[in-house]
């Protein structure tokens, strides 16, 4: 019974640190990809870099020189370049070295660098080498070898924001249209706003005019109250006139 407890708490234990494992291993994916690997006269190149990136953000470049013959570089430059509005070329960075050997020791360069605001789209790398490759007692002479390759793409976030701020106004031209079908038995339309406007000013104008005959109509309940009292009191001066004259003596 112990062992069996035992054998159970192990098995458990187990399961818990393969999840624990699994779950750190997703927590922190691998950001850098290699967008370069290619061989070329005595040389092995590789470049890695930030996958993927956005504007104001960095980009980590590691490249590697790695010989497979005796090599000496006269001149060694890495440029990168983006694309301002996703069109523009514009270099962001470079690495340059020049008189060195490269055998039996390989070369590694690294940069880090800050992604300009309005550059989007695939990035691209360029190498240019001037070196000698020597096999034996044959040596060949390479000037201006060019190397070139697209790289980090950075995320179009202008483009992304335009998206969210058209589905924001999709969605509220759909409650507007919901609401105006409830409210007038329509579709929200052109054609229909101008009728309701057209509705509007109709009835404005009828407001008007009731409005003005209001006016008139009190005009003339005033004039008639005015009329009344004016009667009354000449009735009652009258009436008192004729009540204090003296009476005739026969």
């Amino acid at each position: 019974m112990i062992k069996l407890r035992t054998v159970t708490s192990i098995f458990v234990m187990l399961i818990l640190t393969l999840t624990l494992i699994k779950s750190v291993t997703a927590q922190t994916p691998d950001e850098t990809q290699t967008f370069f690997d290619s061989e070329i006269p005595g040389i092995k190149i590789q470049v890695n870099a930030t996958a993927e990136t956005r504007p104001s953000q960095n980009i980590t470049v590691a490249l590697n020189l790695k010989p497979q013959t005796t090599v000496e570089v006269t001149y060694f430059n890495l440029s990168i370049f983006g694309f301002i509005n996703g069109t523009y070329k514009t270099l962001m960075a470079n690495i340059t070295d020049s008189d060195f050997s490269l055998y039996p020791a390989s070369k590694e360069y690294t940069c880090t660098f800050k992604v300009p605001e309005q550059v989007w789209g695939v990035t691209y790398g360029e190498i240019v080498l001037t070196y000698s490759a020597r096999y034996g007692v044959v040596t060949i002479n390479l000037e201006k070898l060019t190397c070139g390759f697209t790289m980090t793409e950075v995320e179009n976030i202008y483009l992304k924001n335009i998206e969210e701020e058209l589905k924001a106004s999709t969605s509220t031209l759909n409650l507007l249209n919901q609401t105006f079908w409830e409210s007038f038995l329509m579709n929200l339309s052109a054609e229909n706003l101008a009728r309701l406007n057209q509705t509007y000013w109709e009835l404005q104008q009828n407001y008007t005019a009731l409005r003005g005959n209001l006016n008139e109509l009190g005009n003339t309940r005033t004039a008639v109250g005015i009329l009344a009292v004016t009667t009354v009191f000449f009735v009652a001066t009258t009436l008192y006139l004729v009540m204090r004259k003296p009476k005739e003596s026969w």
